[in-house]
């Protein structure tokens, strides 16, 4: 953990539009963030940080050295090129650009209503939202060959109805739950994590609908950054 540092951003199941002010970069994260890290990855979810009172969790993995211009715009344009792709694939979804703990581009997918619609303490994925995250899965995984390569870190959500420990587990469950219908669709276990975060980032702008929801944060794995550096990712 000690390589890690807080970068970027969510607030519950809100747009990034309200959230980008609250990116928070060089900040440590403590032990008592509760942080859940993927063995041999790098990355981190339920990292969670503060700053002018809002919350902040890490996106992506620090990389071994820092990330030169040509390949961060490179990144930048395979991002921008897999957002279109992914909103194709996932329709119901709603896809903001944020940037990762290494300045790069990256996504914050939001599913909730439309594509996954949870009832009050459930985790149950329903026809829809499952057919809409086997396609974004496919969609994301193709390039790879040429080192398109993501990291995919999974956050579940709640109402505020219920003890915190109910909304605990029932967040770590949707994460799973939506984490698991991925790998099964051809994303690696190596390039993916998920937790609950119960309803910590509880957006009071929001619907209690709207935040049982789970985000999805794409951004460029290590292996995809050498390739840009490389010349091998164009």
């Amino acid at each position: 953990m000690a390589s890690l540092s807080a970068a970027i951003v969510f607030s519950g199941c809100s747009s990034m539009s309200t959230t980008s002010k609250s990116t928070v970069k060089g900040a440590a994260i403590g032990a008592g963030a509760g942080a859940v890290v993927g063995a041999g990855t790098g990355l981190a979810v339920a990292a969670i940080a503060g700053k002018n009172k809002k919350k902040a969790v890490i996106i992506g993995a620090a990389a071994g050295t820092a990330v030169g211009a040509t390949a961060g715009a490179i990144i930048g344009n395979k991002i921008g090129k897999k957002k279109q792709a992914l909103q194709d694939a996932a329709n119901n979804a709603s896809i903001e650009e944020t940037t990762d703990v290494n300045g790069n581009k990256a996504l914050e997918i939001t599913f909730s209503e439309g594509a996954l619609n949870f009832a009050t303490g459930k985790s149950v994925v329903g026809a829809t939202g499952k057919s809409e995250l086997a396609a974004f899965a496919k969609s994301l995984v193709a390039g790879e060959a040429n080192g398109e390569i993501y990291n995919v870190q999974v956050t579940g959500h709640t109402d505020k109805t219920g003890s915190l420990e109910a909304n605990q587990k029932v967040s770590k469950d949707r994460a799973n739950a939506v984490a698991n219908i991925l790998k099964s669709n051809g994303i690696s276990t190596a390039h993916i994590v998920a937790d609950g975060l119960d309803f910590q980032l509880y957006d009071d702008s929001k619907t209690p609908a709207q935040n049982r929801c789970v985000k999805v944060y794409i951004s460029a794995s290590q292996e995809m950054i050498d390739a840009a550096e490389s010349g091998k990712l164009q």
